[in-house]
């Protein structure tokens, strides 16, 4: 036989669409292989909730690639030096990879070729991030520009079919086995909310499936929290289950509304990359210097505040809601994450990054670059974000967009209370039944927020 590949999968755990893949096999046999690696992201290690999807998406990738004559080889430790021994244990020529555009993985490819011959394909976005420019060559950072360039390019090639067949090496390189990683939670198990989710390319094409029905109605319905109007696909999109372009081929030729925001959420989570591959440093860096002289609130009360946001004890029903469907389901309506930010960095004023931190851990779908970006247009930090003084008010937003239903489903606490009774609550309310009383109030909120942002601009 000749020379094994080896497939080396990060953020594309799927055999649909994977042009890495496909090159490897066209070669001849394939060594699948993922690594188990927390050194190189350092404070970006993944956090526990995408642990457990990882956990559990592996397990589906195994399964299909043992479908198809293959396996899944497990590594932990640096990628690099893993990548290399297992080189030196089956003989293969070169490593085959899609291309990450997150600052660890550029550092950890920029080793891996030092050191062995590393072809990267492109493959988990609609269009490299470098290939979307101006006339005269320069990158976008301000999404709409950068949306209509992307446009242009589109549609995307047709999606790749997973293959039938995957010859595999004359010899396996040993592999750990995935349950010694503990990437799930056991005393106590946080997680046993999380039994909605089929992490996996097999629940990714179902949620796809599932969704698409209602696709017409995602314009108007999205930023109803009650409605079941999302996709839930980013997870998988996340994980690389499923691909954007295969995402884009799904809604057809279709040019209603709610085809077209959708394809637009597709790019806001594109722009987040392109964002991330030009300032490496997005997600720890204010994108608007002047934003570095801030005054946040730091020590004892401003750490108690925030644990309160974290578990759902704020006194205002939205924001609760939010933080404990997040806690108990892995995940946020994305409406209800702008108003949790909001709400942390303004009402609380405390400093967007904290925020940052704990979605990172507790999302399964946290993405650097779309987390890092998402926090600083709300923060108005970023370099494409609203100004600061845009503060939004819980209590408009429950109103305009009925969470009546939804701060009852995960606030239990208020579930007997009526929509208005639980609209008047929001800066409001003086504790009832076991909630508890605002942690400060709206308009005093506002007035402190408006007066830190002025003392920034004196």
């Amino acid at each position: 036989m000749t020379r094994p590949s080896i497939l080396w999968f990060r953020q594309d755990l799927r055999l649909t669409d994977h042009p890495a893949l496909t090159a490897a096999i066209a070669e001849g046999a394939v060594v699948p292989v993922y690594i188990l690696d927390d050194q190189a992201p350092g404070d970006w290690s993944i956090g526990g909730a995408q642990r457990w999807w990882l956990h559990h998406s592996l397990t589906a990738l195994d399964a299909s690639l043992r479908k198809r004559g293959s396996r899944l080889v497990l590594r932990r430790g640096a990628t690099a030096a893993e990548l290399e021994k297992i080189m030196i244990e089956t003989g293969a020529r070169h490593v085959l990879a899609t291309r990450c555009y997150e600052p660890w993985w550029k550092r950890v490819d920029a080793a891996l070729s030092a050191r062995a011959d590393l072809v990267l394909h492109d493959g988990n976005y609609l269009a490299p991030p470098s290939a979307i420019t101006n006339m005269s060559g320069e990158r976008y950072r301000v999404f709409t520009p950068w949306y209509r360039r992307l446009l242009e390019r589109m549609p995307p090639a047709l999606p790749l079919p997973a293959p039938d067949r995957i010859a595999g090496p004359e010899q396996w390189p040993a592999s750990e086995r995935l349950a010694t990683w503990r990437l799930t939670p056991t005393g106590p198990d946080w997680a046993s909310g999380f039994g909605a989710w089929m992490p996996g390319e097999k629940g990714a094409f179902r949620a796809l499936r599932d969704w698409l029905p209602a696709a017409g109605d995602y314009k108007t319905d999205r930023d109803f929290p009650a409605r079941p109007a999302t996709s839930r696909l980013s997870p998988h999109l996340h994980f690389g289950e499923i691909s954007p372009r295969t995402l884009w081929h799904a809604l057809g030729d279709r040019d209603d509304p709610g085809a077209e925001a959708f394809r637009s959420e597709i790019g806001w989570r594109e722009h987040g990359l392109n964002l991330v591959d030009q300032m490496p440093d997005y997600g720890e860096r204010n994108g608007r210097a002047p934003f570095d002289r801030f005054p946040w609130r730091t020590g004892a009360a401003a750490d108690r505040d925030f644990r309160a946001w974290c578990r759902g004890r704020t006194g205002y029903p939205v924001v609760d809601a939010g933080m404990r469907e997040l806690w108990s389901t892995g995940w946020m309506h994305n409406r209800v994450r702008m108003i949790t930010a909001s709400f942390l960095v303004k009402h609380l004023l405390i400093d967007w990054r904290r925020g940052e931190r704990w979605f990172w851990d507790t999302l399964l779908d946290a993405d650097f670059g779309s987390n890092a970006m998402n926090w600083q247009y709300v923060a108005g930090t970023g370099v494409d974000a609203p100004v600061f003084s845009r503060i939004m008010s819980p209590l408009l937003q429950c109103e305009k967009f009925a969470m009546g239903d939804y701060v009852r489903a995960f606030v239990p606490e208020l579930s007997r209370l009526g929509d208005s009774e639980i609209a008047a609550m929001h800066g409001g309310g003086t504790g009832i039944g076991g909630y508890p009383a605002p942690l400060v109030g709206h308009q005093e909120a506002r007035s402190r927020a408006l007066a830190a942002w002025e003392s920034l601009r004196a």
